[in-house]
């Protein structure tokens, strides 16, 4: 691994490589989900919803989940966890980018999140001030920071509260200043299917997590009971579906995410190991972009 100062500036694509944007669907798909819950309430569609606040949560949500990236990159380099990786790039423990560099990106990113975040709150309330400040330190504090929780096993609490029930629901908050309960549900759902792709993120790293002493969740499980994991995680999130029907019965197409999800849990269950689990990666967050994206439509509807 290299950490030196000297190193030769990053290109434009090695900063987009950085960001990890297949990873971005788990942004996408709360704000999106949130939206459709918001404008199913009304008599009409979208009636009441104040849709530059939708789209400030996108940025937002976006500017998170690649400052996340960046800064797990930078941690993760810094402490040589990444010297050994079968995954995506990553621009520290490659030397493609100093750490400094890469540090001055995640908190850039955090700040710009901040800066979208605060326009929110002026126009709703001052509480999501505080939501926002607990995101930004609780996604430093992933891989960051003297203890990072990341390497205790509760990344996916995370991944569950911040990119699941908060991001969601606080959508939904500020594009109508009301939570209906079916914001909870399918707040869950979201939680749920942006954990399945941290997990099989895990999986495929278990043999390099466990020799960097990196105890995530599913290096405590071990692989078989990581990819059962994996599978409840999924059968969940459509789980979720049904029950937001209750309310919204078109939530239903939500459903047509299962078909997309076949193939990624054969190859979870059929033992899929090392570059193998990269097309899962894949396969996951077209699971979760196909179910957010014919979910939230299905909300909208009513």
């Amino acid at each position: 691994m290299s950490t030196a100062e000297n190193t030769p500036a990053p290109t434009l694509s090695d900063w987009v490589a950085g960001a990890r944007t297949r990873t971005l669907p788990a942004a996408v798909v709360p704000v999106a989900v949130g939206a459709g819950v918001a404008a199913g309430l009304g008599e009409s569609f979208g009636d009441g919803v104040v849709w530059w606040r939708v789209v400030a949560a996108l940025v937002v949500s976006l500017l998170l989940q690649i400052g996340v990236n960046y800064a797990n990159d930078y941690s993760d380099g810094v402490r040589g966890t990444d010297d050994v990786r079968v995954g995506p790039m990553r621009l520290v423990a490659t030397g493609t980018a100093s750490p400094s560099a890469v540090k001055k990106a995640a908190l850039l990113s955090f700040g710009l999140a901040a800066v979208a975040g605060l326009a929110l709150a002026i126009a709703t309330s001052w509480w999501l001030v505080l939501v926002g400040v607990a995101a930004i330190l609780a996604a430093w504090g992933y891989t960051g920071g003297p203890k990072p929780y990341g390497y205790l096993g509760l990344g996916e609490v995370f991944v569950f509260v911040f990119f699941g029930l908060v991001a969601t629901a606080g959508t939904t908050y500020v594009a109508i200043e009301e939570v209906p309960w079916v914001t909870w549900p399918a707040s869950t759902g979201v939680g749920l299917i942006a954990c399945a792709l941290l997990v099989v993120n895990n999986l495929r790293d278990i043999p390099t997590d466990t020799d960097a002493g990196k105890r995530t969740l599913a290096v405590r499980l071990g692989d078989q009971r990581t990819r059962w994991f994996y599978v409840l995680l999924i059968a969940l999130t459509f789980a979720c579906v049904a029950v937001s029907a209750v309310d919204r019965p078109w939530a239903l197409l939500g459903l047509l995410g299962i078909p997309a999800s076949i193939g990624p849990v054969k190859q979870v269950l059929g033992g899929a190991t090392g570059p193998q689990l990269i097309r899962v990666l894949g396969g996951t967050g077209r699971t979760q972009l196909v179910f957010g994206l014919t979910f939230a439509f299905g909300l909208a509807l009513g």
